[in-house]
Protein backbone atom coordinates (compact mmCIF):
# COMPACT_ATOMS: atom_id res chain seq x y z
CA UNK A 1 0.00 0.00 0.00
CA UNK A 2 0.92 3.22 -1.00
CA UNK A 3 2.01 5.89 1.68
CA UNK A 4 1.93 9.56 0.40
CA UNK A 5 2.67 13.07 1.79
CA UNK A 6 0.10 15.64 0.00
CA UNK A 7 1.49 18.94 0.89
CA UNK A 8 -0.52 22.08 0.42
CA UNK A 9 -0.88 25.56 1.77
CA UNK A 10 -3.38 28.32 -0.10
CA UNK A 11 -6.86 27.94 -1.27
CA UNK A 12 -6.33 26.95 -4.73
CA UNK A 13 -4.14 23.62 -3.74
CA UNK A 14 -7.34 22.35 -1.46
CA UNK A 15 -9.44 22.97 -4.18
CA UNK A 16 -6.81 20.70 -6.58
CA UNK A 17 -5.57 18.10 -3.31
CA UNK A 18 -9.58 17.07 -2.86
CA UNK A 19 -10.14 14.78 -6.01
CA UNK A 20 -6.25 13.54 -6.11
CA UNK A 21 -6.88 12.29 -1.96
CA UNK A 22 -10.17 10.82 -2.59
CA UNK A 23 -8.65 8.57 -5.73
CA UNK A 24 -5.63 8.17 -3.76
CA UNK A 25 -7.80 6.75 -0.98
CA UNK A 26 -10.02 4.92 -3.51
CA UNK A 27 -6.72 2.82 -5.09
CA UNK A 28 -5.60 2.09 -0.93
CA UNK A 29 -2.96 4.79 -0.61
CA UNK A 30 -2.85 6.09 2.74
CA UNK A 31 -2.65 9.98 2.19
CA UNK A 32 -0.85 12.33 5.00
CA UNK A 33 -1.94 15.68 4.80
CA UNK A 34 0.18 18.50 5.50
CA UNK A 35 -0.95 22.21 5.35
CA UNK A 36 1.78 24.78 5.30
CA UNK A 37 -0.54 27.62 6.91
CA UNK A 38 0.53 29.92 4.12
CA UNK A 39 -3.27 30.53 4.10
CA UNK A 40 -4.62 30.90 7.57
CA UNK A 41 -7.55 32.74 8.03
CA UNK A 42 -10.57 30.18 7.76
CA UNK A 43 -12.38 32.16 5.23
CA UNK A 44 -9.13 31.99 3.04
CA UNK A 45 -8.45 27.97 4.43
CA UNK A 46 -10.74 26.45 7.45
CA UNK A 47 -14.00 26.68 4.94
CA UNK A 48 -12.54 24.70 1.92
CA UNK A 49 -11.84 21.81 4.27
CA UNK A 50 -15.69 21.79 5.30
CA UNK A 51 -16.84 22.74 1.76
CA UNK A 52 -13.91 19.95 0.15
CA UNK A 53 -14.55 17.01 2.43
CA UNK A 54 -11.02 17.37 3.27
CA UNK A 55 -9.71 15.22 6.35
CA UNK A 56 -8.11 17.30 8.98
CA UNK A 57 -4.35 17.88 8.26
CA UNK A 58 -2.13 15.83 10.42
CA UNK A 59 0.84 17.85 10.31
CA UNK A 60 0.31 21.99 10.52
CA UNK A 61 2.99 23.84 9.81
CA UNK A 62 1.52 27.08 10.60
CA UNK A 63 4.19 29.49 8.33
CA UNK A 64 1.91 32.27 8.20
CA UNK A 65 2.94 35.19 5.81
CA UNK A 66 5.98 36.93 5.13
CA UNK A 67 8.33 37.92 2.07
CA UNK A 68 8.88 35.19 -0.41
CA UNK A 69 12.45 33.82 1.47
CA UNK A 70 10.52 34.09 4.60
CA UNK A 71 7.96 31.68 3.94
CA UNK A 72 10.39 29.60 1.79
CA UNK A 73 12.39 28.81 4.22
CA UNK A 74 10.06 28.44 6.89
CA UNK A 75 8.54 25.30 4.85
CA UNK A 76 11.92 24.16 4.43
CA UNK A 77 13.10 24.15 7.98
CA UNK A 78 9.60 22.89 9.14
CA UNK A 79 8.74 20.39 6.57
CA UNK A 80 12.24 18.22 6.28
CA UNK A 81 11.76 16.43 10.26
CA UNK A 82 7.92 16.05 8.92
CA UNK A 83 9.36 14.40 6.16
CA UNK A 84 11.66 12.56 7.75
CA UNK A 85 9.86 10.84 9.89
CA UNK A 86 7.04 9.76 7.83
CA UNK A 87 8.86 8.50 5.20
CA UNK A 88 6.67 8.02 2.58
CA UNK A 89 6.70 6.44 -0.70
CA UNK A 90 5.70 9.70 -2.66
CA UNK A 91 5.71 13.73 -1.90
CA UNK A 92 2.36 15.04 -3.66
CA UNK A 93 3.01 19.15 -4.67
CA UNK A 94 0.63 21.48 -6.50
CA UNK A 95 0.63 24.40 -8.12
CA UNK A 96 3.36 27.33 -8.01
CA UNK A 97 3.64 28.40 -4.56
CA UNK A 98 6.84 28.84 -1.97
CA UNK A 99 4.44 25.52 -0.15
CA UNK A 100 5.36 23.43 -3.54
CA UNK A 101 9.02 24.60 -4.09
CA UNK A 102 9.61 24.24 -0.28
CA UNK A 103 8.40 20.93 0.06
CA UNK A 104 9.70 19.79 -2.87
CA UNK A 105 13.27 20.43 -2.53
CA UNK A 106 12.96 19.17 1.12
CA UNK A 107 11.93 15.56 -0.59
CA UNK A 108 14.48 15.77 -2.90
CA UNK A 109 17.15 16.73 -0.72
CA UNK A 110 15.82 13.06 1.51
CA UNK A 111 15.41 11.40 -1.63
CA UNK A 112 12.12 11.18 -2.31
CA UNK A 113 9.87 11.09 -5.29
CA UNK A 114 8.14 14.19 -5.85
CA UNK A 115 5.19 14.18 -7.82
CA UNK A 116 3.98 17.37 -9.42
CA UNK A 117 0.50 18.11 -9.84
CA UNK A 118 -0.24 20.87 -12.72
CA UNK A 119 3.68 20.15 -14.05
CA UNK A 120 4.96 22.24 -17.69
CA UNK A 121 2.75 25.50 -16.80
CA UNK A 122 4.71 28.19 -18.05
CA UNK A 123 4.04 31.87 -18.52
CA UNK A 124 7.51 33.10 -20.06
CA UNK A 125 7.92 35.65 -17.34
CA UNK A 126 10.20 35.19 -14.77
CA UNK A 127 9.24 38.22 -12.80
CA UNK A 128 6.85 36.67 -11.40
CA UNK A 129 7.89 34.43 -8.18
CA UNK A 130 5.69 31.77 -9.34
CA UNK A 131 6.79 30.99 -12.67
CA UNK A 132 10.33 30.61 -10.43
CA UNK A 133 8.61 27.74 -8.58
CA UNK A 134 6.92 26.01 -11.13
CA UNK A 135 10.58 25.65 -13.44
CA UNK A 136 12.36 25.03 -10.55
CA UNK A 137 9.60 22.22 -9.17
CA UNK A 138 9.90 20.77 -12.62
CA UNK A 139 13.16 20.21 -12.57
CA UNK A 140 13.29 18.30 -9.36
CA UNK A 141 10.17 16.32 -9.66
CA UNK A 142 10.09 12.61 -10.83
CA UNK A 143 6.73 12.21 -11.73
CA UNK A 144 5.41 15.42 -13.92
CA UNK A 145 1.62 15.20 -14.51
CA UNK A 146 0.58 17.41 -16.67
CA UNK A 147 -2.88 19.67 -17.00
CA UNK A 148 -2.35 19.71 -21.12
CA UNK A 149 -0.67 18.86 -24.10
CA UNK A 150 0.71 22.51 -24.15
CA UNK A 151 2.43 21.57 -20.94
CA UNK A 152 3.69 18.71 -21.89
CA UNK A 153 5.53 20.44 -25.07
CA UNK A 154 7.10 23.18 -22.51
CA UNK A 155 8.62 20.56 -20.93
CA UNK A 156 10.21 18.91 -23.89
CA UNK A 157 11.87 22.31 -25.08
CA UNK A 158 13.31 22.26 -21.93
CA UNK A 159 14.93 18.81 -22.08
CA UNK A 160 12.36 17.52 -19.64
CA UNK A 161 10.97 13.94 -20.85
CA UNK A 162 11.30 11.01 -17.95
CA UNK A 163 8.20 11.22 -16.11
CA UNK A 164 5.86 13.51 -17.95
CA UNK A 165 2.40 12.31 -18.22
CA UNK A 166 -0.58 14.56 -19.76
CA UNK A 167 -3.11 13.56 -17.15
CA UNK A 168 -5.82 16.61 -17.75
CA UNK A 169 -6.49 18.85 -14.95
CA UNK A 170 -7.65 17.88 -11.51
CA UNK A 171 -9.85 21.60 -11.25
CA UNK A 172 -11.83 20.31 -13.95
CA UNK A 173 -12.65 17.14 -11.77
CA UNK A 174 -13.67 19.74 -9.05
CA UNK A 175 -15.54 21.47 -11.54
CA UNK A 176 -17.30 18.35 -12.31
CA UNK A 177 -18.04 17.15 -8.88
CA UNK A 178 -18.97 20.63 -7.07
CA UNK A 179 -20.62 22.69 -9.85
CA UNK A 180 -24.01 21.15 -9.15
CA UNK A 181 -23.52 21.16 -5.69
CA UNK A 182 -22.69 25.57 -6.21
CA UNK A 183 -25.95 25.77 -8.13
CA UNK A 184 -27.85 25.02 -4.09
CA UNK A 185 -26.24 28.05 -2.65
CA UNK A 186 -27.16 31.53 -2.96
CA UNK A 187 -25.93 33.86 -5.12
CA UNK A 188 -26.63 37.58 -6.21
CA UNK A 189 -29.76 37.56 -8.60
CA UNK A 190 -29.82 40.27 -11.81
CA UNK A 191 -26.56 40.91 -14.07
CA UNK A 192 -23.38 41.53 -12.12
CA UNK A 193 -19.49 40.87 -13.16
CA UNK A 194 -16.87 38.99 -10.64
CA UNK A 195 -13.44 40.22 -10.03
CA UNK A 196 -10.80 39.37 -7.76
CA UNK A 197 -7.50 41.07 -7.10
CA UNK A 198 -4.85 39.54 -5.04
CA UNK A 199 -1.71 39.18 -6.64
CA UNK A 200 1.12 41.27 -5.46
CA UNK A 201 2.04 43.26 -8.25
CA UNK A 202 -1.89 44.44 -8.33
CA UNK A 203 -1.71 45.69 -4.80
CA UNK A 204 0.86 48.17 -5.42
CA UNK A 205 0.01 51.85 -5.58
CA UNK A 206 -0.41 52.49 -8.98
CA UNK A 207 -1.44 49.11 -10.29
CA UNK A 208 -4.28 49.03 -7.61
CA UNK A 209 -5.00 53.09 -8.37
CA UNK A 210 -5.59 52.17 -12.16
CA UNK A 211 -7.56 48.82 -11.06
CA UNK A 212 -10.23 50.48 -8.86
CA UNK A 213 -10.48 53.11 -10.99
CA UNK A 214 -11.07 51.01 -13.64
CA UNK A 215 -13.57 48.27 -12.07
CA UNK A 216 -15.41 51.44 -10.45
CA UNK A 217 -15.99 53.12 -14.17
CA UNK A 218 -17.35 49.65 -15.82
CA UNK A 219 -20.93 51.05 -16.02
CA UNK A 220 -21.98 47.83 -14.46
CA UNK A 221 -22.29 46.10 -10.91
CA UNK A 222 -19.09 44.04 -9.86
CA UNK A 223 -19.00 41.70 -7.28
CA UNK A 224 -15.55 42.21 -5.19
CA UNK A 225 -14.90 39.03 -2.89
CA UNK A 226 -11.73 41.19 -0.89
CA UNK A 227 -8.58 39.56 -0.26
CA UNK A 228 -6.95 40.57 2.95
CA UNK A 229 -3.73 41.49 1.11
CA UNK A 230 -6.00 43.76 -1.21
CA UNK A 231 -8.04 45.52 1.78
CA UNK A 232 -4.86 46.17 3.28
CA UNK A 233 -3.09 48.13 0.57
CA UNK A 234 -6.61 50.00 -0.50
CA UNK A 235 -6.35 51.25 3.60
CA UNK A 236 -2.39 52.06 3.07
CA UNK A 237 -2.98 53.79 0.02
CA UNK A 238 -6.41 55.75 0.96
CA UNK A 239 -7.96 53.90 -1.87
CA UNK A 240 -11.94 53.24 -2.48
CA UNK A 241 -14.03 51.66 -5.24
CA UNK A 242 -16.76 53.69 -6.69
CA UNK A 243 -20.45 52.61 -5.39
CA UNK A 244 -20.78 50.36 -8.29
CA UNK A 245 -18.38 48.02 -6.33
CA UNK A 246 -19.57 46.11 -3.86
CA UNK A 247 -16.88 44.53 -1.61
CA UNK A 248 -17.70 41.28 0.08
CA UNK A 249 -15.45 39.00 2.31
CA UNK A 250 -13.62 36.10 0.61
CA UNK A 251 -15.53 33.04 -0.73
CA UNK A 252 -15.92 29.70 0.26
CA UNK A 253 -14.92 27.42 -2.79
CA UNK A 254 -18.98 26.55 -3.60
CA UNK A 255 -19.89 29.98 -2.72
CA UNK A 256 -17.44 31.57 -4.70
CA UNK A 257 -18.45 28.71 -7.36
CA UNK A 258 -22.04 29.56 -7.30
CA UNK A 259 -20.84 33.26 -7.96
CA UNK A 260 -19.36 33.13 -10.39
CA UNK A 261 -21.60 30.38 -12.20
CA UNK A 262 -24.32 33.54 -12.13
CA UNK A 263 -21.64 36.25 -13.49
CA UNK A 264 -21.35 37.48 -17.08
CA UNK A 265 -18.02 37.69 -16.89
CA UNK A 266 -14.86 37.34 -14.35
CA UNK A 267 -12.36 40.01 -13.97
CA UNK A 268 -9.45 38.21 -12.31
CA UNK A 269 -5.59 38.39 -11.29
CA UNK A 270 -5.63 34.22 -9.95
CA UNK A 271 -3.79 31.80 -11.98
CA UNK A 272 -7.06 29.24 -11.24
CA UNK A 273 -9.75 31.54 -11.15
CA UNK A 274 -9.34 31.80 -14.95
CA UNK A 275 -9.19 28.10 -15.59
CA UNK A 276 -12.26 28.01 -13.19
CA UNK A 277 -14.06 30.43 -15.69
CA UNK A 278 -13.27 28.52 -18.35
CA UNK A 279 -14.50 25.23 -17.33
CA UNK A 280 -18.04 26.55 -16.14
CA UNK A 281 -18.57 29.23 -19.19
CA UNK A 282 -17.78 32.34 -18.24
CA UNK A 283 -16.06 34.79 -20.20
CA UNK A 284 -12.27 35.70 -18.09
CA UNK A 285 -10.53 39.28 -18.33
CA UNK A 286 -6.99 38.57 -16.49
CA UNK A 287 -5.30 41.42 -15.18
CA UNK A 288 -1.67 40.18 -15.85
CA UNK A 289 0.08 40.58 -18.92
CA UNK A 290 1.08 37.28 -19.08
CA UNK A 291 -0.57 33.87 -17.81
CA UNK A 292 0.07 30.09 -17.71
CA UNK A 293 -3.27 29.26 -18.67
CA UNK A 294 -2.45 30.22 -22.58
CA UNK A 295 -4.97 27.63 -24.08
CA UNK A 296 -7.97 29.68 -22.24
CA UNK A 297 -6.60 32.97 -24.36
CA UNK A 298 -5.93 31.29 -28.39
CA UNK A 299 -9.93 29.80 -27.71
CA UNK A 300 -11.18 33.29 -27.65
CA UNK A 301 -12.48 32.85 -23.55
CA UNK A 302 -9.78 35.02 -21.80
CA UNK A 303 -7.94 38.33 -22.60
CA UNK A 304 -4.85 39.74 -21.09
CA UNK A 305 -5.23 43.42 -19.41
CA UNK A 306 -2.84 43.66 -17.24
CA UNK A 307 -3.39 46.94 -14.98
CA UNK A 308 -4.11 49.16 -17.62
CA UNK A 309 -7.79 51.15 -17.22
CA UNK A 310 -9.01 51.57 -20.82
CA UNK A 311 -7.72 47.83 -22.04
CA UNK A 312 -9.81 46.39 -18.77
CA UNK A 313 -13.01 48.58 -19.88
CA UNK A 314 -12.87 47.39 -23.37
CA UNK A 315 -12.42 43.46 -23.04
CA UNK A 316 -15.45 44.49 -20.81
CA UNK A 317 -17.62 46.05 -23.56
CA UNK A 318 -15.89 43.87 -26.52
CA UNK A 319 -15.30 40.09 -25.07
CA UNK A 320 -17.83 37.76 -26.79
CA UNK A 321 -16.52 34.42 -26.88
CA UNK A 322 -16.81 31.60 -29.92
CA UNK A 323 -19.97 29.42 -29.18
CA UNK A 324 -17.55 26.76 -29.26
CA UNK A 325 -15.45 25.76 -26.02
CA UNK A 326 -13.26 22.78 -26.61
CA UNK A 327 -12.32 20.46 -24.25
CA UNK A 328 -8.77 22.07 -22.87
CA UNK A 329 -7.53 20.06 -19.69
CA UNK A 330 -9.05 16.92 -20.12
CA UNK A 331 -12.65 15.23 -19.37
CA UNK A 332 -12.69 15.55 -15.56
CA UNK A 333 -11.11 12.39 -14.33
CA UNK A 334 -7.32 13.72 -13.82
CA UNK A 335 -7.20 12.52 -10.37
CA UNK A 336 -7.74 9.00 -11.20
CA UNK A 337 -5.13 8.75 -13.24
CA UNK A 338 -2.81 10.88 -11.20
CA UNK A 339 -3.57 7.60 -8.16
CA UNK A 340 -2.79 5.01 -10.52
CA UNK A 341 0.68 6.65 -11.74
CA UNK A 342 1.03 7.12 -8.02
CA UNK A 343 0.37 3.64 -7.46
CA UNK A 344 2.67 2.45 -10.21
CA UNK A 345 5.63 4.12 -9.40
CA UNK A 346 5.33 3.44 -5.84
CA UNK A 347 5.37 -0.17 -6.24
CA UNK A 348 7.68 0.12 -9.11
CA UNK A 349 9.73 2.76 -8.80
CA UNK A 350 8.87 4.14 -12.06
Amino acid sequence: MSRVVSVVGNRPQYVKAAPVHAALVDAGATVVLVDTGQHYDHGLAGVFYDELGIAAPTHRLAVGSGTHAETTGRVLERIEPVLAAERPDVVVVYGDTNSTLAAALAAAKLGLPVAHVEAGLRSFDRTMPEEVNRVLTDTLATLLLCPSAVAVANLTAEGITAGVHEVGDVMADAARLHGPRADGRPRPSGSYLLATIHRESNTAAASLGRIVEALSSLGERVILPLHPRTRAALDRYGLAFGPAVEVVDPLGYLEFTAYLRGARLLLTDSGGAQKEAYFHGIPCVTLRDTTEWVETVAAGWNVLVADDADAIRAAVATLAPPPVRPSLYGDGHAAARIATLIDSMSRHGR
